[in-house]
């Protein structure tokens, strides 16, 4: 019904720059907030930020003034701007979509994407 697909993940030296996409695609009517996580190997998965559909952000302290999130309503797109990239950064990043589908307008469902991997070395 929905799919997320991210994209923009790799390899960076510490101090670099990445930038994620996610792309909803499928029988969508609306998407109210959409969110970037990760996971890190033998961590949970960590809330990174968020965004509602007035374009209010959140940020988790870990990332606040490194990265950066934003959204093209026009193309149910979330990206996830990440600067000053640590090796600490390595994880799956995946995001998440508040999504109502054509047909239930007024009943909304959170959707993931199958995350993309990002590694900081050099």
């Amino acid at each position: 019904q929905v799919q997320l697909v991210e994209s923009g993940g790799g390899l960076v030296q510490p101090g670099g720059s990445l930038r994620l996409s996610c792309a909803a695609s499928g029988s969508i009517f609306s998407i109210n907030g959409m969110a970037w996580y990760r996971q890190a190997p033998g961590k949970q998965r960590e809330l990174l930020a968020a965004i509602t559909s007035g374009g209010s952000t959140n940020y988790a302290s870990s990332v606040k003034g490194r990265f950066t999130i934003s959204r093209d309503s026009t193309k149910n797109t979330v990206y996830l701007q990440m600067n000053s990239l640590k090796p600490e950064d390595t994880a799956v990043y995946y995001c998440n979509a508040d999504v109502a589908l054509d047909g239930a307008p007024d009943y909304f469902s959170f959707y993931w994407g199958q995350g993309t991997q990002v590694t900081v070395s050099s």
